[in-house]
């Protein structure tokens, strides 16, 4: 027998296969022995003795090497039999079932002492001719399907079958299992190590031309299995024709199917150690069916990226430096009219820039299978959901709005699973992508599954699909959910129901490491990407770098300012100086983490109404107050989130199925001047916002921030003043009181030159936001009369429920 050589590590991971054709690899569990050799006893039928005496009639051609050439067609058109080259019954018997590590070394030519072994499975075929350019020779059925013949010479040309099934004529196909694998050591090596950062190259399907020869190789983790097999649309999901093979200690199971391309719908049928026969969509499929069906979907790229000066720029960008507002959507409910990331990157770029957003975050947008979960319950990790379109329709609306100057966020979610029989659960019927401790497997709050952060091969699928995102979508940060219940072992989990950590505590350590590789790995390979954490506990150092023993994130929410601020707002005015404080806690803390001030979709549903619906009085005072809260985050330290439908005023909560309530702006709904100035001053928050470095450069310092006066909670009043990093300042005033207060002194810094003269920046108050125009004049001369610890100060007119915003007369 002669053996292949070495797996080829090379990138491209498709090693050539010779003119003339070599014996599959053997197992572990086959080396040193000869490979499955024809018995000896093997009963000789009619047929077989054709094509020994066609040998012996040609000797020359033997002796030349080119081998013996089959039996010519007999009359009529047919190819003469060959000997058969039996297997072992046993052997039949695991193949057919699917139970068999290697069907590799028992299927497709194997060179053998007495000639070579051709050994094809196709079960209801009727006849199986092998065809060479020496002519063709025909296959006998043995049993199950697996049809064998033994042609007698040394070496064997390239050959292709000829399949005839009832009621047809003969099919055309190359036989796949006459190639090495198209995984290299490398990447075999890279799997076992759990470094693999690129996993997608090496995983799920491929279409590829190996040569010479055009079809889709197929590789899967199952460590478990006791056989894998490829089902899908080109085999009528039977699988017995399509097994895989097993490399070795990595897991992986893997074969090359030619004749398999783009568009070819598949899924993994797993037989397990218990018996089960499982079929499972592709953990690394890149395509999936659109649900409710289920299947993974062969898919290639061919979108080319035109955004090469977005990235450049990107990768010099300093995120804490710069300014950043977010909108965050739900893609399938944004403008439900528009079907398809095709038709939203139509109208999504041109709405964010005209409001001055500088970027978006999209809620998960791997594929999931129950819409009402949001995409927070991933079935598909690797794959854009189809209810909008390909993976490239995707990769069209991200390189959209990149053109357009706008961000993408995507959520992440590496917290939890749901238990589908077709994903990730019990995969290869163990547990492998959950921990097999059920107290730890079990996420109580979701009835979803957790990931085994423990495991390596788990840790580089999730790590490896964070830069997939990075990579392969060009997105430009992800917000990972639900970090806290990822951090704690006792996250919702009363009583005994948890398992410590080998220290006695409550700390996930495996999570707390996985996050700090994934953040590494992301920041190493994506210049210029940013990574968000959801996190409302605690935890020291989520935004650390992690060489300092932080997590890495490079922003936190700031769940905490969020929570506080939304107590307080939603108070009567009169109350509201018993909560003073709660505007005021989060400066304690600011610049612990580097936060984000996040109204996110969490805040509008499940009850908690819209953010004007919050809001405390009449029609007016709610969307006065929704105007002045607005004013009052977008100059707090710390960048902002906004979710679609608030940077309106709409009076409903969110709901997945109907979206934002869009017709309110039109001019036929009574109230749509109220919305639409709502929505106005949304786009003029950002682009002064944009506009004033005193408002983000210093973020996440203290030299940011100052004071004038947080303690005038009887009035209902909060001033401070934001620095840029070369000193210009803005003042910020917000009068949460729904009185005028004339002659209201406020503290001011001192201006370069002699004019010391501020003019109003923005005010909500505005009559084209739809206030009630209250304003103070400009310039507002700033008198030598020393206030809230500041040089100069000035007399102000506030307007009710409004922030007003003040800067140096440009």
């Amino acid at each position: 027998m002669t053996p292949l050589g070495p797996l080829d590590p090379s990138a491209d991971r498709q090693p050539a296969v010779p003119a003339t054709f070599r014996s599959g690899p053997r197992s572990k569990a086959t080396a040193g022995r000869p490979a499955a050799k024809a018995p000896a006893k093997a009963p000789a039928k009619a047929p077989a003795k054709a094509p020994a005496k066609a040998a012996a009639a040609k000797p020359a051609a033997r002796a030349a090497g080119a081998g013996a050439a089959p039996a010519r067609p007999q009359a009529g058109g047919g190819a003469l039999r060959l000997p058969e080259a039996p297997l072992p019954p046993a052997e039949v018997d695991r193949l057919v079932s699917g139970a068999h590590h290697d069907p590799h070394a028992l299927l497709g030519a194997h060179e053998l002492p007495e000639g070579t072994a051709i050994r094809v499975l196709r079960p209801f075929a009727e006849r199986v001719v092998v065809e060479t350019e020496l002519g063709p020779a025909e296959l006998t059925h043995q049993q199950g399907g697996l049809f064998t013949g033994l042609l007698t010479g040394q070496h064997f040309p390239r050959y292709t079958l000829a399949v005839t099934y009832p009621g047809g004529g003969p099919l055309v196909q190359e036989d796949g299992y006459r190639f090495a694998p198209t995984l290299g050591e490398l990447d075999l090596h890279l799997i076992r190590e759990g470094r693999h950062e690129q996993l997608w190259r090496a995983l799920g399907s491929h279409v590829r031309t190996v040569d010479g020869v055009s079809g889709t190789a197929f590789a899967v983790w199952a460590p478990n299995a006791v056989g894998v097999r490829v089902i899908g649309s080109f085999n009528h999901w039977d699988g017995t024709a399509h097994p895989m093979r097993s490399l070795g200690s990595s897991g992986v199971w893997e074969v090359f199917l030619p004749g398999i391309g783009e568009g070819e719908r598949y899924k993994y049928q797993i037989l397990t150690r218990h018996g089960q026969r499982l079929e499972k969509a592709d953990p690394l499929a890149r395509a999936a069916q659109c649900p409710p069906d289920t299947a993974s979907v062969v898919t290639v790229s061919r979108h080319e990226w035109q955004d090469a000066e977005w990235m450049e720029r990107r990768a010099r960008t300093v995120h804490h430096r710069a300014p950043m507002s977010v909108y965050e959507l739900h893609l399938a409910s944004w403008r439900p009219e528009l079907s398809s990331y095709r038709e939203i990157a139509e109208v999504l770029p041109g709405y964010l820039s005209e409001l001055g957003f500088t970027h978006v975050e999209f809620m998960p947008v791997m594929e999931h299978p129950f819409g009402g979960s949001w995409g927070y319950q991933v079935s598909g990790f690797y794959a854009p959901t189809a209810r909008l379109g390909t993976p490239d329709d995707f990769r069209f609306l991200v390189d959209a709005l990149h053109r357009h100057g706008i961000g993408v966020l995507v959520d992440w979610v590496p917290a939890h699973f749901p238990k589908d029989d077709f994903a990730l659960a019990r995969f290869d019927g163990e547990p492998l992508y959950e921990p097999a401790d059920p107290l730890r497997a079990e996420h109580p709050d979701w009835g979803t599954l957790e990931f085994d952060y423990g495991r390596t091969e788990v840790r580089n699928f999730l790590v490896a699909n964070a830069v997939y995102w990075c990579e392969e979508f060009h997105v430009d940060g992800l917000r990972v959910d639900a970090v806290a219940s990822m951090l704690y072992l006792d996250y919702s989990r009363e009583g005994g129901a948890w398992t410590p950590n080998q220290y006695g505590g409550r700390e996930n350590l495996d999570a707390a490491s996985f996050l700090q590789e994934m953040n590494a790995t992301v920041y190493r390979r994506c210049p210029g990407v940013l990574t968000v954490a959801e996190e409302s506990t605690a935890w020291d150092g989520v935004t650390r770098p992690t060489d300092s023993g932080g997590l890495g994130f490079g922003l936190k929410w700031n769940m905490g300012w969020m929570h506080d601020s939304l107590v307080y707002i939603s108070k009567e005015p009169v109350h509201r100086k018993y909560h003073h404080n709660e505007m005021t806690f989060s400066m304690v803390y600011a610049y612990s983490e580097n936060y984000i001030l996040p109204i996110s979709h969490d805040e509008v549903v499940h009850g908690k109404q819209s953010l004007v619906s919050k809001m405390p009085g009449d029609w007016w005072q709610q969307r006065a107050n929704h105007r002045a809260y607005l004013g009052f985050m977008w100059a707090h330290p710390g960048k902002q989130l906004l979710f679609m439908g608030q940077e309106f005023a709409q009076g409903a909560e969110w709901h997945h199925e109907h979206g934002p309530q869009w017709w309110v702006l039109d001019e036929g709904w009574p109230a749509h001047a109220d919305h639409r100035g709502v929505q106005r001053l949304v786009g003029d928050l950002n682009h002064v916002y944009r506009d004033t470095p005193a408002l983000y450069e210093q973020d996440t310092v203290p030299a940011g921030f100052a004071w004038l006066d947080g303690g005038a909670a009887e009035d209902n009043v909060l001033s401070f003043v934001r620095f840029a990093a070369d000193g210009s300042p803005l003042v910020a005033v917000c009068n949460f009181s729904p009185v005028v207060r004339h002659g209201f002194r406020v503290g001011l810094p001192r201006l370069e030159g002699a004019g010391q003269l501020w003019e109003e920046a923005l005010n909500t108050d505005a009559e084209r936001y739809g206030g009630s125009g209250v304003a103070n004049s400009s310039p507002i001369k700033s008198e030598s009369e020393e206030w809230n610890a500041q040089p100069r100060s000035a007399e102000l007119v506030l307007p009710p429920l409004a922030t007003v915003w003040l800067r140096p007369v440009r």
